[in-house]
């Protein structure tokens, strides 16, 4: 191997940093929680000068972000509700630091890249890698590249029907409440039930509401953003009952409106588990740095 390049993937729980140049080609990795800022950016630049320097650095991150390249604080994590992350230099302190031409974006954007390049959605015109566990989040690709708007894709704050007969939990999100996420990640799960949702079994009550709610949320991107394949990854979403409840639970709510095989008799061929594991996010990281050198 000649070409090196690192990622990082800064979840909001883990931290996962790798050499190497795609899958199957990682001479180094390493995982670790994530800790406050200035502890978990001394052990990412530490990881790297422990190493073979890299040609560049990819970094996926949980945001907001600030991905701008014009603005004063791209590269910056902004409003997060991640204690101590606010408003917090991350591209750049590491581009300093090392010496590295850095590519920045969330980590589902670079999670999306890499399923799309190497994983389940590779030759998918169009993606979204949409993953479900601590919090939700969504990357969209099209054409080959991660779509963005005015700022990035946060479809874990959609607001969705809360019928609140049925589910009378107020919500766990600290910014919206009971948003997507604030009713369906693994956070919600557990105050709703009073356990973590890798301690209730498949048969449990909680996994016929929980695929209700992703599926009313997929509604929403399906309506919207339209996809040609959706990848569905996350510790909730791996979970069999849920994948299983949202592949039926959606084209009931789509009621043929929107007319393709792939939302009916073939939905398993749209909503489709991860190809890459917990490594889609590091290696999409790799691959914006892959990117930046070539451009």
């Amino acid at each position: 191997m000649t070409e090196l390049y690192g990622g990082v993937e800064t979840g909001g729980t883990w931290c996962v940093c790798a050499l190497g140049n795609g899958p199957g080609e990682l001479v180094a990795r390493e995982q670790f929680r994530t800790g406050s800022p200035d502890e978990t950016l001394e052990r990412i630049a530490a990881f790297f000068e422990a190493h073979a320097r890299p040609l560049a650095l990819g970094v996926g991150a949980f945001g907001p972000l600030d991905l701008e390249e014009r603005s004063p604080t791209w590269g910056y994590v902004t409003t997060t509700p991640k204690p101590g992350w606010r408003h917090t230099s991350v591209a750049v302190a590491l581009r300093d630091r090392l010496g590295l031409p850095v590519a920045f974006d969330t980590d589902v954007g670079a999670a999306a890249l890499a399923e799309h390049r190497w994983g389940a959605g590779a030759g998918a015109r169009s993606l979204c890698y949409l993953t479900v566990g601590t919090g939700i989040g969504a990357g969209l690709i099209h054409d080959g590249r991660i779509w963005r708007g005015l700022i990035h894709p946060e479809v874990g704050h959609l607001r969705i029907p809360h019928d609140r007969e049925r589910d009378p939990f107020e919500g766990s999100c600290r910014v919206h409440g009971d948003c997507w996420e604030g009713l369906a990640a693994g956070g919600a799960i557990a105050g709703r039930w009073g356990a973590a949702p890798e301690e209730l079994p498949d048969g449990h009550l909680a996994w016929e509401l929980e695929a209700e709610y992703l599926a009313l949320g997929i509604l929403a991107i399906v309506s919207v953003v339209s996809p040609h394949r959706i990848v569905a990854g996350g510790g909730v979403l791996g979970r069999a009952p849920v994948l299983d409840g949202v592949r039926r639970r959606l084209p009931e709510l789509l009621a043929g409106y929107l007319d393709s095989p792939l939302l009916g008799e073939q939905i398993e061929h749209y909503i489709v588990a991860p190809g890459l594991g917990d490594d889609a996010g590091v290696l999409g990281a790799i691959a914006l740095a892959r990117d930046l050198v070539q451009r």
